[in-house]
């Protein structure tokens, strides 16, 4: 199907330098951000049968505002990812939505403290407030992986993200590291 006439170049249909620019400066602020709201204390403790399990992403509390709505575990995996001997576990949360896509937020839970309770929020990779959506969410050993999508700017539709960007996460110096990986086609 051929576009209407006058409409050959739509700005959102093809990423220029400003895109990737914006890219650059929304995974800037993904990491500062993730800078400051770091892990707490992660001193690593004797671990028992009990606290060996790892937490369930759906008894935690998340910092998350969905106005009213509840919070939506979208995908969860455990693993061991700051090295302590005790699982860990990844979320994909966002606020439940009868209709279209609300941003998501990428978290890491460890296990309640000794006195019980829920689990408590390690680090906050993705923040909600980025506006981003998570695709390809996935923890292979220590790594945590996913692919970001987002707008270039507001007037781009919300149906149509035209930013994307594969991340990875490592825990690193008592924090977790991000890496983006390289774009398709890109030297």
């Amino acid at each position: 199907m051929q576009p209407p006439a006058g409409h050959e170049s739509l700005p959102h249909t093809r990423p220029r330098p400003v895109h990737w620019l914006a890219t650059a400066a929304a995974l800037a602020a993904l990491i500062t951000g993730a800078a400051l709201l770091g892990p707490g204390d992660t001193t690593a403790t004797a671990t028992t049968a009990e606290s060996a399990e790892a937490p369930d992403a759906r008894t935690a509390r998340y910092p998350v505002d969905c106005g009213g709505t509840s919070t939506e575990i979208v995908k969860q995996a455990p693993a061991d990812l700051d090295g302590d001997g005790r699982p860990e576990t990844a979320a994909v949360v966002r606020c439940a939505s009868g209709a279209g896509t609300r941003p998501s937020g990428l978290y890491v839970l460890a296990p309640p403290t000794a006195g019980g309770g829920t689990p408590r929020v390690l680090a906050t990779l993705v923040d909600p407030r980025e506006k981003m959506s998570i695709t390809s969410f996935k923890v292979v050993g220590d790594t945590v992986s996913a692919t970001l999508l987002g707008y270039s700017a507001a007037s781009v539709p919300r149906c149509c993200p035209d930013l994307r960007r594969a991340v990875e996460w490592r825990w690193k110096d008592g924090k977790f590291a991000l890496t983006a990986l390289p774009v398709a086609g890109s030297v």
